[in-house]
């Protein structure tokens, strides 16, 4: 069973920033629980703001970033795709302002947090079924709420947008060709993305692509022209001239950098 880790927003922010400010693709499942401060994410495809006592969630394969305010505090667990299964299908942000669930919520994680910190047998299965137990919680919330009102056809509009550049990351495929692919043109389409995310169609299909990159050149020793390969790019010369532009080093430049920058060693089991 893959890691479930359980941190919090300092720990979770305080390192490599890039790695949650940029739009990318959640590969797990992801809640955080914010206890004070506030915020703001971009959830695929739009943007909302959070607040003290807000759980958010972002399922697998959904686009999200976040900019955490000053002085926001919470607590961040990250959940391996095959326990998601027990988790919404869809992004959430919920206002939680009854205090016994606050509570309930903030006792769950932090027995997970134990749990993750003593090694212990059968920590894996304790994992999984703490992990069950949020989900049941995150539904139950979502079950207590009022009936939605239908989203904005630009909203929609964008979620279809977001669910693409996801599916197609690494394909070489352009924002005009996923306009296309959605109808529409692809001046509509970059006005409905300012307007529901705060940010052209072509950023929000560029942040992804730069997060992987950046990723595959930090976490892993995978040559560079494989990792342009990998992506998409047509050379790994094109490739090293769109990591210069949007992080001001070349790729074996940033790759260097990261291994200097000290990380503190993280508990993870499952």
């Amino acid at each position: 069973m893959c890691a479930v880790t359980v941190q919090t927003f300092a720990q979770f922010g305080q390192y490599e920033p890039w790695r949650h400010s940029l739009v990318h693709v959640q590969r797990g499942g992801l809640l955080l629980w914010v206890t004070r401060g506030q915020g703001v994410l971009h959830m695929h495809g739009v943007r909302r703001g959070f607040g003290t006592n807000n759980a958010v969630y972002i399922p697998p394969d959904h686009l999200w970033a976040v900019d955490f305010g000053r002085q926001t505090l919470g607590l961040a667990v990250a959940l391996p795709r095959d326990l998601s299964d027990h988790f919404p299908k869809t992004e959430r942000l919920l206002r939680v302002q009854d205090a016994l669930a606050q509570s309930e919520l903030t006792g769950l994680i932090e027995d997970m947090r134990r749990e993750q910190q003593q090694d212990r047998p059968f920590v894996g299965e304790a994992l999984a079924a703490q992990s069950a137990l949020i989900g049941i919680w995150l539904r139950r919330q979502i079950e207590a709420l009022p009936p939605q009102t239908k989203p904005r056809a630009a909203e929609r509009l964008a979620r279809r947008y977001a669910t693409e550049v996801a599916r197609s990351l690494g394909t070489g495929i352009n924002m005009a060709e996923i306009a296309a692919q959605l109808e529409v043109s692809p001046a509509h389409l970059t006005r409905v993305c300012r307007d529901t995310a705060g940010m052209t169609a072509s950023e929000i299909q560029t942040q992804p692509l730069l997060h992987e990159a950046r990723k595959l050149l930090v976490d892993t020793k995978t040559p560079v022209k494989a990792i342009a390969a990998q992506l998409g790019f047509n050379s790994a010369a094109y490739f090293t001239r769109f990591i210069q532009h949007h992080c001001g080093q070349s790729p074996r430049q940033l790759r260097q950098a990261a291994q200097h920058t000290a990380k503190p060693a993280l508990s993870r089991r499952g």
